[in-house]
C-alpha cells in the first residue's frame, strides 16, 4: 500500500480528515502559545470549608444575639424584664451608621462614645479585616452576605443558572452602593462632635436598635414588598444586594483597596481554562488579570479553590513585601487572621469595659415600650 493511501486509511478509521501540514503547524503554535502545561495541584484546597464554617458560626452568633435582644425587649414591654438579663451589645453590629458616627466622635475628641460603643468597635474590626484580607467580612462573616449566597445558589439549582445583567446596566447599578455610602459619609462628616454626642444621647439615638427590631417585627406592606423583591432578585442574580445596594460593603471595598494582599495570577502556570472567572461571585475577569485590584473582590477565595493548576492563582503580598518566601497566604492563615482580628478587637473592648454603653436601665424601661413614638431629633 502506498504511503499516502495508508495515511488516508488511518484517518478514515478515526473518522477525521488529515489536517493540512501548515494548518496543523499553525494550530500547534497557537495551542503552545495560549496554554501552558498543566501541573495539577496535589494538596486539597480547604478555603471553602473554612469559609463556610465561619459563615455558619457567625450566622448562629447573630441569631443568638437577635434572639436575646428580642426577649430583652419583650421583657421590658411586658413588664417581666429580669434585671439579670442584660442587653446584648453585639446587636449594635446592625447599626453601621451609629458606628460611623461614634468613630468620628472618637477621632475628633479622643473620647470613647457612651452610647452604642460596640457599634464602633465592630466597625473597626470589620475595616481592619478588609484592610488586611480584602473585603472578607462580606464573604466570611456577614449574615446578609451568607443568606444572599445561599439564595443565588438555590436559584442556580432551580433555574440551572444565574442571570447576568447587561454591562450597560450592571456598571451604573454597582455605583448605587457608593452613592448611598457617599450620602451617609457626607451627613456624618458635616456633623460636629457635639451634635453627634447630643444625637446619640437623645431618646431616638439611645433606642435606635429597638426601632430597627420593630421595623421587622411590624413589617408593613411596603416593607414586605421591598424585602420580597430583594429576596427574589437575590435568587436570580448573584449577590444582588451586596453587589448593587450595600453601603457597608462599599465602605469595606474602598478600605480593601489599601490592602497589601491581592489575588494574583501567575501567567506561566495558568492554562487559560477560565474556571476562576466563572467561579467569581463578583463577575471579575480573574483569568484576564495578573493582579485583582477591584474593590468588588470579597476575598472569598472561590477562584483559588477551583483553579486546577499548581501555583497559578493565590492570595499573596506584593513583590516589595516579600523579604522571604513567595508571600503567599494559605487558607488557614486567612481564617486565623480573620478570627484574631475580630475576637481580638471585640475581646479588648469587653475586657477594657468599653463594650457596653452607659444608658441606664431605667431609661430603657421608659423608652423601649414607646420606641415607635420617639421622634427623630431633627424632625
Amino acid at each position: 500500500m502506498a504511503p499516502g493511501s495508508q495515511a488516508r486509511e488511518v484517518c478514515r478509521d478515526e473518522q477525521t480528515e488529515p489536517p493540512a501540514p501548515s494548518a496543523a503547524l499553525d494550530s500547534g503554535i497557537r495551542l503552545a502559545t495560549l496554554r501552558n502545561k498543566l501541573i495539577r495541584r496535589v494538596a486539597p484546597d480547604r478555603s471553602q470549608s473554612y469559609r463556610r464554617t465561619f459563615q455558619f458560626v457567625f450566622l448562629l452568633l447573630n441569631l443568638w444575639i437577635g434572639g436575646a435582644f428580642y426577649f430583652w425587649v419583650r421583657g421590658i414591654e411586658t413588664g417581666t424584664h429580669d434585671r439579670t438579663m442584660l442587653r446584648p451589645a453585639g446587636v449594635e453590629g446592625w447599626l453601621p451608621i451609629a458606628g460611623l458616627m461614634n468613630l468620628k466622635y472618637w477621632l475628633v475628641t479622643g473620647r470613647l462614645p457612651g452610647t452604642h460603643p460596640a457599634a464602633m468597635f465592630l466597625l473597626i474590626s470589620f475595616m481592619a479585616i478588609a484592610f488586611l484580607f480584602r473585603k472578607a467580612f462580606c464573604s466570611w462573616l456577614c449574615p446578609v452576605g451568607t443568606v444572599s449566597e445561599y439564595l443565588w445558589r438555590a436559584g442556580r439549582k432551580l433555574f440551572r443558572r444565574n442571570f447576568l445583567l447587561p454591562r450597560w446596566l450592571d456598571i451604573p447599578l454597582r455605583s448605587l452602593k457608593y452613592v448611598l455610602l457617599g450620602f451617609f459619609v457626607w451627613a456624618v462628616a458635616n456633623m460636629p462632635a457635639e451634635a453627634i454626642e447630643q444625637f446619640m444621647h437623645s431618646p431616638y439615638g439611645a433606642i435606635a436598635d429597638v426601632r430597627m427590631l420593630n421595623f421587622f417585627r411590624y413589617l408593613g406592606m411596603t416593607g414586605g414588598i421591598v424585602l420580597g423583591a430583594l429576596v427574589l432578585a437575590s435568587v436570580l442574580v448573584q449577590n444582588f444586594w451586596c453587589r448593587y445596594l450595600c453601603p457597608y460593603g462599599a465602605l469595606l471595598g474602598l478600605t480593601s483597596l489599601l490592602s497589601p494582599l491581592r489575588i494574583r495570577r501567575a501567567a506561566p502556570a495558568c492554562i487559560d481554562c477560565a474556571k476562576c472567572a466563572k467561579a467569581c461571585p463578583s463577575a471579575l475577569p480573574v483569568d484576564k488579570l495578573i493582579t485583582i485590584k477591584s474593590a468588588e473582590c470579597t476575598g472569598c477565595l472561590e477562584c483559588v479553590a477551583v483553579c486546577p493548576s499548581e501555583s497559578a492563582l493565590h492570595l499573596s503580598l506584593p513583590l516589595w513585601a516579600k523579604p522571604r518566601g513567595d508571600g503567599r497566604l494559605s487558607p488557614w492563615a486567612v481564617a486565623a487572621g480573620i478570627a484574631v482580628l475580630f475576637f481580638g478587637i471585640v475581646g479588648y473592648a469587653r475586657t477594657a469595659g468599653y463594650w457596653n454603653g452607659d444608658v441606664p436601665d431605667y431609661v430603657y424601661r421608659q423608652l423601649v415600650p414607646h420606641a415607635n413614638e420617639v421622634e427623630h431629633p431633627l424632625e
